[in-house]
């Protein structure tokens, strides 16, 4: 690939922004294929095996079935892997955003796990349908099977039952108004677990009577609590109802009445404490992971590297300008060309709702507009999972050329940032990243080049 030069990095080429954007996208690109699901189960399942018959119970070698349900962006692809290595008869079902199942419909034809295409970041009539068809595969496992979950990103909308007597409508209204307000995913995911069936352990309380319960994770959420990925319905947590009316109170949720009856009774299931060792968790990509091979990638080619940690989180514009000061403190410094990797997840202020965009386009965005043209300094921004808020890419890239653009066509940046209509911005000076759907969600990846003019 491009991004393994075999030049020294003290040439010319490293100076070129074709070439610096080329570098950013491929190292993306192979950074986000080395922790594709298939082969992350791959490198990992000896580990697993091993747990499991620690526990009494080899995963390949069910006395009855494995009933697999998945949830979220990585979730086709993650049973696909895993049909795989698991012999004895399987069924189950992937609850998935649009797109994300492609290419692996048929191996999950063929293992009798359904595929169910469902609403995000809102869910939508088939995230209730898929709901209530997992229950209903948890209450009729037996002792002689075990179940496997499949937790990954997204999870929270494709998998959504809410407790009554909120309808599918009135909690969709509630997690919209959170998305578009701004609220930490974490808040989101709290709000939603106190409000739904399925989640904060309650898909796992449905399946009491199975004999080994499983839970394989890829991590979106900052921190990697896998509680907290998917809202966690197999991994119960300490009800915390106090904390969900604050947060739907903070941002001013709809529907107040019927969200305070539901979080003013107690739990329909007493799901604290039902996890033991028994049910064992295995997170097998996260954040800190794909930062880890992309610093590899990038000193195989020859570059320094500055990690700056996956749990950066905040406002999109407030992180775009630290960075940006920080690319410049760090062109003035250094002497050598060095990539500066960070991860975590950043929001937007919406504050037009109707503005095309995302939190990676928004953090570009504004880094372009701090560094003005700074030659030697170029970004990428994406999301992990391939789509960057409601802008229909991954994210973008930004190197020198991209302000001559803007000059050259007077762009108001500013005032497409004010809108939150930053995809039109970089429509207008290519900069925009396309990959499709990626199925794996590890949260943000951000990436700055910086090529000292002496370098």
């Amino acid at each position: 690939m491009s991004c393994h030069p075999q030049r020294s990095v003290r040439t010319q080429m490293w100076r070129d922004p074709a070439f610096q954007r080329r570098f950013l996208e491929d190292l993306f690109r192979e950074a986000t294929a080395r922790l594709e699901p298939r082969r992350l189960l791959r490198r990992h399942w000896a580990q697993i095996t091993t747990r499991c018959r620690q526990l009494g119970t080899a995963p390949a070698h069910p006395e009855g079935r494995t009933i697999v349900v998945g949830y979220g962006k990585a979730a086709a692809a993650l049973a696909a892997g895993a049909v795989e290595h698991l012999q004895g008869p399987t069924i189950g079902l992937v609850s998935v955003p649009e797109g994300y199942a492609d290419g692996c419909e048929e191996v999950l034809r063929d293992a009798g796990i359904g595929v169910v295409v469902a609403g995000h970041p809102v869910p939508d009539e088939n995230s209730r349908k898929a709901a209530e068809r997992a229950l209903a595969l948890m209450r009729r496992g037996t002792r002689a099977d075990r179940v496997l979950f499949l937790a990954t990103g997204g999870g929270s909308a494709t998998l959504a039952a809410p407790l009554p007597p909120l309808t599918l409508r009135e909690k969709r209204d509630i997690v919209r108004h959170l998305v578009l307000s701004g609220a930490p995913i974490a808040d989101i995911n709290l709000a939603r677990r106190h409000l739904s069936a399925v989640k904060g352990g309650r898909l796992a309380a449905a399946a009491s009577a199975v004999g080994l319960r499983v839970t394989f994770v890829i991590s979106d959420v900052v921190g990697d609590d896998p509680a907290l990925v998917a809202s966690g319905p197999s991994i119960p947590t300490e009800p915390a109802p106090q904390r969900a009316r604050a947060i739907l109170s903070r941002h001013g949720a709809p529907h107040r009445k019927k969200w305070l009856a539901v979080l003013g009774r107690p739990s329909p299931s007493d799901t604290h404490g039902l996890q033991t060792a028994r049910d064992p968790v295995f997170v097998l990509a996260t954040g800190a992971d794909l930062l880890r091979e992309a610093a590899e990638i990038a000193r195989a080619a020859g570059l320094d590297v500055v990690d700056l940690t996956d749990r950066i989180a905040g406002d999109a514009e407030e992180i775009g300008r630290a960075h940006a000061e920080l690319a410049k403190r760090l062109l003035a410094t250094r002497r050598t060309p060095v990539l500066v990797l960070s991860g975590g997840e950043l929001t937007v202020r919406v504050r037009k709702a109707a503005g095309r965009g995302g939190p990676n386009l928004t953090y570009l965005a504004t880094m372009l507009q701090e560094l003005g043209g700074e030659e030697g300094i170029a970004a990428l921004a994406a999301d992990t999972d391939g789509r960057d808020g409601s802008s229909g890419h991954a994210g973008g890239v930004i190197t020198t050329e991209s302000w001559c653009k803007v000059e050259e066509t007077a762009l108001p940046v500013e005032r497409l940032l004010a809108q939150n209509e930053t995809l039109s911005l970089f429509e207008r000076i290519g900069g925009l990243l396309a990959t499709g759907p990626i199925p794996l969600n590890v949260n943000d990846f951000r990436a700055i080049l910086i090529v000292p003019h002496d370098g």
